[in-house]
This record gives C-alpha cells, sequence and structure tokens, in this order.
C-alpha cells in the first residue's frame, strides 16, 4: 500500500480501540514488531508459475524478493503500523489461505494514491485516491474497494458506494472470500 497498514492487520481483526474484540477463530497476521510472517512477492508474478518452482527455485527468487521488501517497508514499531513507500515488490503472507475473512485498516497519507490488496494473487480489491486526476479514466472516481482487474464486464469492478475517508483518514476494509466469489465492505458499507 502506498501508505500505512493499520497495527493490526488480521485475518478478520485489526487492533483499534474502536473495534469490538474477535473471536478466536481469527488469526492475526501482525505482531506490531515486525514483518514476521510477510514475504516480499514480485508484482505480476503468476501464482500458477509459482508453485511449479522447485524449492530451491523459489527460495532463491524469495531471498531476492525479501531484500526488496526491506528497502520499501518497514515497521513503526512505536504507532504499531506497517508502512510502505509506495515501491514495489508487494508484501504477501507467507501462509497461504483458502476461503478467508480479512479486516484491514489502511490511511493513504498523500494525495494521488493507487494501491490495493490482491486476493490469492488475483484479483486486486482496489485501493486509490477518489481524486486522483491521473486515475479518473480507470474510475478512481468511483473510490476503492472495487475488485479490479476483474472482466470489464463482470459485477463486482466498480463499487456500489463511494465510502473512502479523505486522503489522511483511516479506512477500513472487510473482505471475505469463498471458493471464487469476494464481498467487499469499505468503512461498513458493501
Amino acid at each position: 500500500l502506498t501508505g500505512v497498514l493499520a497495527s493490526c492487520i488480521a485475518a478478520a481483526f485489526i487492533g483499534c480501540a474502536t473495534r469490538p474484540a474477535p473471536d478466536s477463530n481469527f488469526v492475526s497476521l501482525f505482531n506490531g514488531r515486525d514483518l514476521t510472517g510477510w514475504r516480499g512477492r514480485k508484482p505480476n508474478f503468476d501464482p500458477a508459475v509459482e508453485r511449479q518452482l522447485t524449492k530451491p527455485e523459489l527460495s532463491a527468487l524469495q531471498a531476492i524478493w525479501n531484500t526488496e521488501r526491506d528497502q520499501h517497508w518497514r515497521v513503526d514499531v512505536a504507532k504499531g503500523e506497517i508502512v510502505s513507500d509506495g515501491n514495489n515488490p508487494h508484501l504477501a503472507t507467507e501462509q497461504t489461505y483458502g476461503d478467508f475473512e480479512l479486516w484491514v485498516d489502511w490511511l493513504m497519507v498523500s494525495p494521488n494514491g493507487d494501491s490495493g490488496i490482491y486476493l490469492r494473487g488475483y484479483p486486486q480489491v482496489q485501493i486509490w485516491d477518489p481524486s486522483n486526476q491521473r486515475e479518473l479514466k480507470n474510475g478512481a472516481d468511483k473510490g476503492s474497494g472495487a475488485l479490479w482487474n476483474n472482466n470489464p464486464d463482470n459485477p463486482g469492478r466498480f463499487p456500489l458506494a463511494k465510502a473512502d475517508k479523505p486522503v489522511g483518514q483511516w479506512n477500513t476494509l472487510r473482505i471475505v472470500m469463498t471458493g471464487n466469489r469476494a464481498s467487499i465492505w469499505m468503512n461498513g458499507q458493501q
């Protein structure tokens, strides 16, 4: 993300004072101290190709990607936040997940940001500044939360409602992925 991810990126919970405690089925994806459980991942690297790599091939690639990760992602321990400078590689969980529910708080710190959360490698839940003039042609004005990279003829390419808070304010995404279907809520609006 261009900006900051919240203190506990979680498979259903982010540790914010206003959020109720998660039930015991939820797993925290962020420990608040370091990037344990997270790996660098090159954008547009086909997950099917990655699965076909031998262990030594994947290990060599992963070492490169993690070195790049450490150049562009860091943890602000005082705030309990994962921070990105907006450059590649992506940040991905080390563990793979089947069906899941993900809650993530995110903050875009400067205008014209463009980012997202890839679900199992593809599609991307779009996160961007809705007033980004450069991205108006792509629908930025419709807001974040769309299933970007979806076929343009499929529903879900754009969100049902524009629910983004202004740049500089925290936003919350809830993503439920079951099979090949995703449901997304942005700041409480589906």
